[in-house]
């Protein structure tokens, strides 16, 4: 039988591990945008919002509203900003509202 090693890790050092040992930062990147997305931005816009693609650096939103498509438009650098913050990295160059 196998000893067991007794040095604990917090789970979070674990994760980060395996998500590099696999190359699933890219996976990762994807569900977090969408998660800051719909913290950052609230229920309204997240009510007109179809969805979120995370293309390379670039961020597609589609969605339902033109009216609030123009809207967001007029702050995209704002949005991108507040996007890069929230995910602690720049993963957002280029945000496309269609």
């Amino acid at each position: 039988m196998a000893k067991r090693e007794n040095e604990s890790l917090a789970i979070s050092k674990l994760m980060e591990s395996f998500i590099k040992e696999n190359n699933l930062s890219k996976g990762m990147q994807k569900i977090k945008i969408e998660e800051a997305w719909e913290k950052l931005m609230g229920k309204g816009v997240i009510a007109y919002t179809q969805s979120i693609k995370l293309q390379n650096t670039t961020l597609i939103v589609s969605l339902t509203s033109s009216v609030l498509r123009e809207e967001l438009s007029y702050g995209k650098d704002k949005i991108i900003n507040m996007l890069n913050e929230e995910m602690g990295a720049r993963v957002v160059s280029k945000l496309m509202l269609v």
